[in-house]
């Protein structure tokens, strides 16, 4: 962080056992602090999943991550469309993996049609789609998600498309809706500083999608 010029990382940890979720929601509010601010998780196998986001938004969280792939069920599950429907009602912020994952690539947990699905169906107020709305699914991410009031970061994309396919995609969507992301330790944040720094986007736009929008979708 201090190499990148980092003054606050976003720490997404994933429920991959239900009977993590305690734990897992216990560490996230003790390491907050020193740069770090933790979401909570969430597994969609959770029967008291209404208490759970309520614990989570009491805590001090103010967010969670679902990750369909690691968690082994679909996105547009009933159990996951409630679970988005009651962060929002509690005033969370969700992020969730979208599109290809390396885990399981023949098996895609959360399409951009299975996401414009609990889009329309739910209209989650704080959502945000990883990879910019689907990793290695662009084409389909431009028919299915751009424009729609949802939330995409860039975490470990940038190197993975070209300048051009993602400030199309920016314009696109709407700069205001886009998130920097890195996916560390999986991608070096300080690389991608360096490749956002070099697209030929306004300051004012990477100015918003590397601090800007967060500060506003976190209140801080």
């Amino acid at each position: 962080m201090e190499k990148a010029e980092i003054d606050l990382s976003i720490v997404l940890p994933v429920v991959t056992d239900v009977r993590q979720t305690a734990s897992v929601n216990e560490y996230a509010v003790a390491i907050a602090g020193d740069g770090l601010l933790s979401f909570g998780g969430i597994h969609p196998e959770d029967s008291n999943y209404k208490d759970t986001l309520r614990q989570i938004r009491q805590s001090g969280l103010k967010g969670i991550k679902i990750h369909p792939d690691y968690q082994g069920v679909y996105i547009n599950d009933l159990r996951y469309k409630r679970i988005i429907e009651q962060a929002t009602i509690e005033d969370l912020i969700i992020v969730t993996h979208a599109g290809v994952d390396p885990l399981n690539p023949k098996d895609i947990h959360a399409t951009p049609e299975m996401l414009k699905e609990v889009i329309t169906e739910v209209a989650p107020e704080k959502l945000v789609l990883a990879h910019l709305g689907g990793f290695q699914l662009t084409e389909q991410v431009l028919e299915l998600l751009v424009g729609r009031n949802v939330y995409f970061d860039t975490a470990v994309i940038l190197d993975k498309m070209s300048e051009e396919q993602i400030t199309t995609l920016i314009h696109q969507h709407g700069a205001d809706k886009i998130l920097f992301g890195t996916d560390s330790p999986w991608a070096e944040q300080k690389t991608f500083v360096d490749i956002l720094k070099s697209f030929s986007l306004s300051e004012e736009t990477k100015a918003r999608i590397f601090a800007g929008n967060a500060q506003a979708l976190l209140g801080v």
